[in-house]
């Protein structure tokens, strides 16, 4: 018989909402590579973990803080996020539409 796994459904934030739980502790993750990130465009005091890392670093989660997840476009994060999810993380949040829609001030 296969037990099915239940895994919860990722919540999608928008970037006024993330940059308010950001305000009150949540951890910003970039999931974008070293090399985007230099380019320009980052969320300030954002952690860079790339995708492709996500498994070895795993233990630079914290599992007791809301995970703030972004990329360029929004689909990594919510890859990065589903990751998250399936290894135990509750409190897992993707930022809609990635750094792209992060507004400009």
């Amino acid at each position: 018989t296969v037990v099915e796994q239940k895994v919860a459904p990722i919540t999608t934030v928008d970037w006024p909402k993330a940059l308010e739980m950001h305000k009150a502790g949540a951890m910003l993750i970039d999931v974008r590579t070293p090399a985007e990130v230099a380019k320009g465009v980052a969320a300030p005091t954002a952690v860079n973990i790339p995708l492709q890392e996500m498994p070895q670093r795993l233990s630079e989660f914290p599992k007791d803080k809301d995970l703030l997840i972004y990329c360029r476009s929004g689909k990594r994060s919510m890859a990065a996020s589903k990751f998250l999810v399936e290894n135990g993380y509750t409190r897992v949040f993707n930022i809609d539409g990635g750094i792209m829609a992060l507004p400009q001030k």
